[in-house]
This record gives structure tokens, sequence and C-alpha cells, in this order.
């Protein structure tokens, strides 16, 4: 099986009495409330998701990922995942713990803080998200927390899952051993947070062709106000594999990261974590992890060739945006077909939420029936 990125699996969950232990040792500790990213990213590195991460980043690390996109010992990362003090950092002491707390307030894990570090948020959002214009999603949640960022390792003794995602809440773990029980040895891994539409499943069906399974990952972390609520999306993933994919080569699990929407460094972020995962392959489409026009449209394939195929160790699979040809009569790419874009079927995401809204079926060759009725029942009940 895939090894995961580093070499090793990282696992910085509490069991048993460990956990209890440190769960009565944070009841004495200073106090520090995590936002709802910095929580998602606290599970993630508590699992093995951001393997070789064990805490949150100290100077050193987050310097050069936001200048170099590795970390300080060379290995390819991405993406700066950084803990904001929120106020006065003066109570945390370098070489203390800190007991972090869950949005109730309730403690769930224990930091070793290392280092307390300022970061300059303007550099890090040229840096990384490519813009400081504060209309992208980043930039406001950059312009939202402190400038001072604690690091260390982490250790989480109470999780938090939402119970709303519970059967398909699998850790890198659970997920290798579901693929080496199923004789999955090449598996790609589809990230999405919208609704699966027949551009997607044409894509999936595609990298199929290609590999022993796929696993549907869906991310189901902080999104914009605006994206579709992941409960919503689920049960349309659902609803499309139960009637269009052979059940014995698909598996549906949760990504519980938090959206960064930062286009091309996000295609490698999401890339690396889905190899902790297991994966061997991992589809790169059309303005992947992107926002409005912060991006170009093929951004995130060409930021792969800054690395060697070795380094990222995962396959990326790129692909153009898809659609309906009605004169090639079947789904089909800029790669594939000749015709022009008045043959294509294409509707824009305004377009589609018109027609749901007023419980229109979109047309059959852009999204899947069963799909439109789950989005047209949660639109209705959300009117009501």
């Amino acid at each position: 099986m895939i090894p995961p990125h580093g070499g090793r699996l990282v696992n910085r969950m509490a069991q048993g009495d460990e956990a209890m232990k440190l769960s009565d040792r944070a009841k004495s500790l200073p106090r520090l409330a995590l936002n709802r990213r910095e929580l998602s990213d606290l599970e993630m590195i508590a699992t093995g998701a951001m393997s070789p991460l064990e805490g949150f980043m100290c100077r050193d690390d987050y310097q050069n990922v936001r200048d170099f996109m590795r970390l300080k010992n060379g290995l390819v990362w991405s993406l700066p995942i950084t803990l904001s003090a929120k106020s006065d950092p003066g109570p945390y002491k370098i070489g203390k713990e800190i007991a972090l707390c869950a949005l109730s307030g309730e403690p769930v894990a224990i930091l070793e803080l290392e280092d307390k570090h300022k970061v300059d948020k303007k550099l890090e959002a040229d840096k990384v998200l490519q813009t400081t214009d504060r209309k992208h999603p980043g930039v406001q949640y950059l312009d939202s927390i402190s400038d001072t960022c604690l690091g260390g390792k982490v250790k989480v003794f109470k999780r938090k899952k939402d119970p709303a995602f519970e059967k398909w809440w699998l850790d890198p773990k659970e997920t290798r051993v579901l693929f080496k029980a199923k004789g999955w040895r090449t598996i790609v891994a589809f990230q999405t947070r919208n609704p699966i539409h027949r551009a997607h499943e044409y894509l999936q069906k595609c990298a199929m062709e290609m590999v022993d399974a796929l696993l549907i990952h869906p991310l189901v972390g902080e999104t914009k106000k605006d994206d579709i609520p992941a409960e919503v999306r689920m049960r349309c993933y659902e609803a499309l594999v139960e009637n269009y994919y052979p059940k014995n080569r698909v598996a549906i699990s949760i990504f519980p990261a938090a959206m960064r929407y930062a286009g091309p460094r996000e295609a490698i972020f999401h890339s690396l974590c889905r190899k902790n995962y297991g994966c061997t392959h991992f589809i790169v489409g059309r303005d992947h992890a992107g926002v409005g026009t912060f991006y170009g449209p093929f951004d995130a394939h060409y930021i792969f060739q800054e690395f060697e195929p070795e380094e990222i160790g995962i396959i990326p699979l790129f692909f153009d945006n898809a659609f309906f040809c009605k004169k090639c009569g079947n789904m089909a790419s800029s790669k594939t077909c000749p015709h022009s874009s008045e043959d294509h079927i294409t509707l824009s995401g305004t377009k589609v939420r018109e027609m749901l809204a007023k419980g229109e079926l979109p047309p059959e060759e852009f999204t899947r029936a069963e799909v439109a009725k789950v989005l047209i029942d949660a639109m209705q009940k959300e009117k009501k």
C-alpha cells in the first residue's frame, strides 16, 4: 500500500487512561478557544490526515511553507497550518502546555507550546493565496485572526465528531484497512465541495477505467456561506452511487478539512492528504479549489510541474472541463470534442439554483434526476 507522506502515519489521538489523564490535566491549564478551521485542522493532525505534521506549525516550518512550499526538512507541503493566539498571547508560555477548546469552550486537546511568532498576514495572502483582495474568502479569514501564532505538538483526548456524518467518518488508518479488505491496490480520490453533476461523474468514470476503485471524498469542514450544506450533498452522493455506480468499486467517506479556496496550492494539499488516506491517484479538475476569477483554469495542473513526481507520491490525473455535446451524443471535454460550444449543454450555477428553487429539474444531460430531487427537496424545506 502507498506509504503516508513522510513515511509514517501520525497518531496524536490519546485513548483510555492517557486520555483521562490529559483531560484532568487540561482543567488546570490556560485555555485557548479554536475556530472552526482550527478544529478541523486539529482533527486532521491527530488522525494522521495531515501526516507528517504532529501539531500546529512553528516559525521555521511556517515560513518555509509560505515561501517555498516545503517544510524545513525539505518535504513538500503547500499550505500553512497555524493556530491563532486570538488575543493577548501573554498567558501562553513557551515550554508550557495549553488546553485547546471546542466552540463550546470544552477542552479537547493539549498543545505543547514550542514557539510563539508573529506572521505577516498580507505577505501570507500574497504568497499562498496569490492575492490580497478582501473579496477572497481566504483573505477574509486572515483578516479575522490574530497576527500571533502558536506552534507545537498536539494531543487530542476528546473528539468532537458531527453526528450528521458519523456513518461516513473514516480516519486514514480506517480507509487503509477498508482498501486492503476490498483488495483494492489502486484507488483514485475525488475531492468535492459541491453535488456531483454529470461532468463530475464523467471524470470519475474515466478515472475508474484506470484504477481498482474510486473514493468519493467530499470536504465537510467550513465552506463559504453560499455553498450547499454538506449534509445535503451527502444525500446527493448516496443517490448517485445507489443508481449509477458499481457498488463494489466505490466508497464514500468524508474529508473533515476546512476549505481554503487557495487554488493551486490547495490542489497539492488535497493530493498529499489523500495519499495519507491510502489513495494512489487523485483527480485534479479545472480550477481545482478555486473561487471567483482569482486563479487561471489550469493553474492547479501547472503547479504539479514544480515538483518531482516522487516528491508528491500520489499520481495526479488532470482533467479539462466536461460537458454534454449534442452532436457527439455523449459527455465529452475540449480534449475529445471537435464541436462548437453552441452544441454543448452547460448551465451557470445561478441558472441551476433558479431552476431548483422553482422545483424544475435541470436537463438530464447536466445532472441526474435523483440528485436534482434531493436538492429541490432541501430548497423547499429551507423555504418553509
